[in-house]
């Protein structure tokens, strides 16, 4: 009779509409919470997720109907490159869906071997070691590598993962002014008393759109004895004569000691990250990396795609080098309309525009008109500090660009932006 009643109760369970929790702590935190979210839609930084029913790409649809997209990592247009795809499908048939265990068990397969074997080649490092994506590369890199007696010194606007993962370290923690040179040989100097300096940077920053001064992060870094760890996220594959990052543009690759990287933007955009750099380092990752360690190995359809993705650039850096000339298109016309763009000659182009609720509004009023960009404000980036992030993709036509200039212009004027 018991286990009748078992049955009748699991059933009741499955069936029917969703159960809230009861008691008084999940009352009150339904209250604080719903109180929480109502201060976001408030402060007009609520983040809508906008339903696409077709592949990445310059071109999209929406429930509404047809886009032109402007605000996907897809720099290099990859994302759905035929070849790109087969490759993935191939994956996907010869070594099944999945792995079914992290690495060091039996989630090693020939394919993440070749992978790492080929990006290592591709950076001229000696070897490299896959993550689930570059959060985990950089969640897993600091604490594996830095004790309490050395040192980091962070760049005060590096992406999230990297403030994440150096939280999780033991390391002395210092943070510089944004790609202040001045403030960052203070900091050197300060930590001349910790065993090992390690200076942490983003080659290119993703909401400012500008390129960190390598040359002289490594000149001061070879002058006070540090090394120098670079996120090239929205750097790989585009900048530089063959995409290899900003280390390559600026001629430092020799003095760069540390990549973390991903194949999630420019490399396929399916997923995954990296860390590649000297092989003793990536050796001790392996064995020491929680990340790494502790979560499953990348499917077999992703690690297909990143390496057809890098096939196509080290064969090739045809597309790469088309970037320069639509990112200027772009960038031109839009400052001769009259907005403020952030950055210098990269892809991210930032439209500032200070107010929150104006980049969010604005850029609804865009997605009337067919322009499919996403406004940005605080906590992602610095209160008053508000903007519209526009992203170029090789695969964007001129017309594509001179529509987005002619709609920015259209609503910048409609909403007090421009005069």
């Amino acid at each position: 009779m018991w286990r009748a009643a078992a049955v009748r109760a699991l059933r009741g369970a499955g069936a029917g509409a969703p159960r809230a929790a009861s008691g008084a702590a999940a009352a009150q935190l339904r209250r604080r919470l719903e109180s929480e979210l109502e201060e976001i839609r408030g402060a007009g930084t609520w983040k809508s997720e906008r339903v696409i029913s077709s592949r990445q790409g310059p071109h999209l649809r929406l429930a509404g109907g047809g886009i032109i997209n402007f605000c996907a990592n897809n720099y290099l247009g990859l994302s759905s490159h035929p070849e790109v795809i087969r490759a993935a499908v191939e994956a996907l048939e010869k070594f099944g869906a999945g792995l079914s265990s992290v690495r060091f068990i039996c989630g090693t397969q020939s394919i993440h071997k070749d992978l790492e074997e080929k990006i290592a080649r591709f950076h001229q490092r000696e070897d490299a070691i896959l993550y689930a994506s570059c959060f985990d590369a950089n969640a897993g890199i600091f604490e594996a590598l830095l004790t309490p007696e050395d040192a980091v010194l962070s760049d005060e606007l590096n992406h999230a993962s990297i403030i994440d993962g150096i939280r999780l370290c033991k390391a002395n923690k210092y943070r510089y002014k944004h790609m202040d040179m001045q403030d960052l040989e203070a900091k050197l100097k300060e930590a001349q008393k910790h065993r090992l300096r390690l200076v942490a940077t983003d080659g290119a920053f993703s909401m400012d759109g500008d390129i960190a001064p390598l040359r002289e992060i490594c000149q001061l870094a070879q002058k006070y004895d540090a090394l120098v760890f670079i996120d090239e996220c929205h750097a790989t594959g585009f900048l530089g004569p063959n995409g290899r990052g900003t280390d390559e543009l600026l001629g430092v690759m020799d003095k760069v000691t540390i990549i973390n990287s991903t194949l999630g933007k420019a490399l396929g955009g399916a997923a995954g990250g990296y860390t590649t750099g000297p092989k003793p380092l990536i050796d001790l990752l392996r064995q020491r990396s929680r990340p790494y360690l502790f979560s499953n190995s990348l499917p077999p359809a992703v690690v297909g795609c990143a390496s057809k993705a890098l096939d196509l650039l080290m064969e090739s850096n045809a597309i790469a080098q088309s970037m320069a000339a639509k990112t200027q298109r772009f960038r031109s016309k839009m400052t001769a309309a009259g907005f403020t763009i952030s950055g210098r000659d990269h892809p991210i182009c930032p439209v500032m525009l200070g107010d929150a609720r104006l980049a969010s509004v604005m850029a609804e009023d865009m997605l009337n008109r067919g322009i499919y960009v996403i406004g940005f404000s605080y906590p992602v980036v610095p209160k008053g500090k508000a903007r519209i992030r526009v992203q170029i993709s090789a695969v964007h036509s001129d017309e594509d660009i001179d529509r987005c200039v002619e709609a920015f212009t259209q609503v910048g004027r409609k909403h007090g932006a421009l005069p």
